[in-house]
């Protein structure tokens, strides 16, 4: 009697069923599957390639290493305000009030050092704690109160930008006040050059922070537990997980970022406005969809969110230096983000 297993035979009992259900896989499978477990792959083409076609399309003007690293200097406060949303998106939630919270907290510095008289070091922690301050009125009223993320922080968006105006008197500090009162709040303005290359400290927080929330979100019990919770909140519960805690530092730690983001504004714009980044909400959103975050929680990646951003950065310059309507950039952002949500809804079927 011959024992040797038929090599054409998938019937049997070899104990791994999951090889002839990959083996039946179609090509449009296998890259499904594969974008499914690697939620940044899209946006990092999508930079390569729009890289490619205005390099090609505009010239040396564009590729220039100056040129290059001033996509970054623009794409740097929406890329810090982008990292504290998609963390709220992960959750299954969506934060409408981002981008006042930034504002908020750079008029709260602002305000502590030229009016209060405090050190600059006071006036920017003072700011940092506005912006986590907020992130815990949001957070409660998601996670005790039960309301939904939306409506939460709609009502917020409009609370904290009218408490912008009404504490600043919708006054500016003007830039040369700043540099003689409290110089710390323009650091993150501040640049060096390596070779022909331009980098703002601004740039830096922008890629430091990523990589901090990198490493949270993939090696610690905090991380998973946040993409538990976004991929299904009743199941991670009963897996002994404290969802309410979660949702709540989540919240936290992205009114910090907004904080953050608040004194990289003042160096970017030079000044401290009431009126400077209140739609910065928009942009922020803009950038985790079109990195590959998806809007239903549970999938997605900081790295993504950040080549989110650069594709944005990428096509308004490249279309500039073409000398296209600024309309032009509005529109293919706008396309941009139904494809990626297309695209998300795409790759989810894999887990349906």
């Amino acid at each position: 009697m011959n024992d040797t297993a038929d090599p054409d035979d998938d019937s049997g009992a070899t104990g791994q069923p999951s090889s002839f259900d990959v083996r039946r896989r179609t090509p449009v499978q296998h890259i499904q599957h594969f974008l499914h477990g690697n939620p940044a792959a899209v946006p990092v083409i999508v930079v390569i390639a729009s890289l490619i076609f205005f390099a090609i399309a505009v010239g040396s003007k564009f590729y220039s290493a100056f040129a290059l690293t001033l996509i970054l200097q623009q794409v740097a406060i929406t890329g810090i305000v982008s990292a504290g949303e998609t963390l709220i998106i992960l959750t299954a939630g969506i934060d409408l009030s981002v981008g006042a919270i930034m504002v908020l907290s750079s008029v709260v510095m602002g305000q502590f050092a030229m009016h209060y008289g405090v050190p600059g070091y006071i006036a920017v922690l003072a700011g940092l704690t506005a912006g986590a301050g907020c992130g815990l009125i949001n957070g409660l009223l998601v996670s005790l109160v039960k309301l939904p993320p939306f409506i939460v922080t709609l009502g917020s968006w409009s609370v904290f930008g009218a408490a912008t105006y009404i504490y600043s008197g919708n006054e500016t500090v003007r830039s040369q006040d700043i540099d003689h009162v409290a110089p710390i709040l323009h650091f993150f303005g501040e640049s060096f050059r390596v070779g022909n290359a331009v980098f703002t400290y601004g740039v830096i927080l922008m890629v430091v922070l990523s990589g901090v929330l990198w490493f949270a979100l993939n090696h610690t019990a905090w991380g998973r537990h946040v993409y538990a919770v976004g991929d299904d909140k009743d199941a991670a519960l009963l897996s002994g997980i404290h969802t309410g805690r979660v949702l709540v530092s989540v919240y936290v730690v992205t009114g910090l970022i907004c904080g953050l983001a608040g004194w990289a504004l003042i160096g970017r714009i030079g000044s401290v406005s009431p009126q400077a980044g209140q739609l910065e909400n928009i942009n922020a959103i803009t950038a985790v969809v079109i990195g590959g975050t998806s809007l239903f929680g549970g999938r997605g990646s900081i790295l993504g969110t950040l080549f989110g951003a650069l594709i944005v950065g990428v096509f308004s310059l490249g279309l500039r230096l073409l000398g296209t309507d600024p309309q032009w950039t509005q529109l293919t952002v706008g396309a941009l983000i139904i494809i990626a949500v297309t695209t998300d809804q795409w790759i989810r079927k894999v887990s349906a």
